[in-house]
């Protein structure tokens, strides 16, 4: 499917509300007095009507690596497209090599690498240097344009991943709560309902495994039943602790939840933060379902 069909299918999966589901939503306001922050979250579930609970969610937040699940995406309508496939092989340019990188730690510039192993590395060890690459393969165009094309308006990805992000330049990659969960959204109901959203069917399948694949298990998944599986996306610099995901996406009940934090003087607590709003809303939302 070309990218014009992959257009009108995104945006009418994005013109969708999301069902507001028939409990009441819990109070946060203890568990965000405890986060030495500002903290912003929604939780949508599949189907019609407003978030179950949304706060802040219009508000823009430094993504971090959370902004890696556009990428992903990016890199997923490519497949679809027939303009790169799994096994392409991409080499590394010596400005993309920085820190955080524990798959292409001491990768010489100029390794090639398959565009999967890139993925697998960005997403479940979150490695920049994988990313960057991408960002480079790709371009940062076509990831913003996957971003609008996907109903995020208010996110940009400005500049390649670094070493060290100066305070002033943690303001160029944003998001919001709600421009993220209406990503994770359509990568959900494109797999579940079998329509082409973001990307293929096959490709938004392929997306959540990855997802599920994610080796940070210090926010949301922290604060769900043990095994409850979550195909996610965490994000850290300096002030920022975020995790964004689809909890359960294979179980009757999925659901989209997004924590998003900025300006975070105790990480430890903006961790257990996260945790412990998943903590509260997972029950809320699996009473009765």
């Amino acid at each position: 499917m070309r990218r014009t069909a992959f257009l009108g299918a995104a945006l009418a999966a994005c013109a969708l509300p999301v069902r507001a589901a028939a409990q009441t939503p819990p109070r946060l306001d203890d568990l965000l007095d405890d986060i030495p922050g500002t903290t912003g979250v929604i939780a949508l579930t599949m189907g019609d009507g407003p978030p179950f609970l949304a706060i802040r969610e219009n508000e823009l937040f430094p993504s971090a690596s959370v902004i890696k699940l556009a990428i992903l995406a990016t890199v997923y309508r490519a497949y679809d497209e027939a303009t790169a496939k799994p096994s392409d092989l991409v080499r590394t340019r010596a400005a993309d090599l920085i820190g955080g990188s524990d798959v292409l730690a001491g990768s010489p510039a100029g390794r090639a690498w398959s565009i999967d192993a890139l993925v697998k590395a960005m997403i479940r060890l979150s490695d920049n240097s994988a990313s960057n690459t991408l960002i480079t393969a790709f371009g940062m165009g076509s990831v913003n344009a996957t971003m609008r094309e996907a109903g995020m308006t208010s996110s940009r990805l400005a500049r390649h991943f670094a070493d060290v992000v100066p305070a002033w330049h943690r303001s160029e990659n944003v998001i919001t709560p709600a421009d993220t969960a209406t990503l994770l959204y359509a990568i959900e109901r494109g797999m579940r309902e079998g329509v082409p959203t973001i990307a293929s069917p096959q490709s938004c399948r392929a997306m959540i495994e990855i997802l599920l694949g994610n080796e940070d298990k210090s926010k949301i998944v922290r604060g769900l039943p043990r095994d409850t599986p979550c195909a996610h996306k965490t994000g850290e610099i300096d002030g920022v602790r975020n995790d964004a995901g689809v909890v359960d996406p294979f179980g009757d009940a999925p659901y989209v939840l997004v924590v998003l934090t900025r300006d975070l003087r105790d990480y430890a607590a903006g961790d257990a933060g996260i945790a412990a709003i998943a903590h509260r809303i997972d029950p809320a939302l699996r009473q009765g379902s």
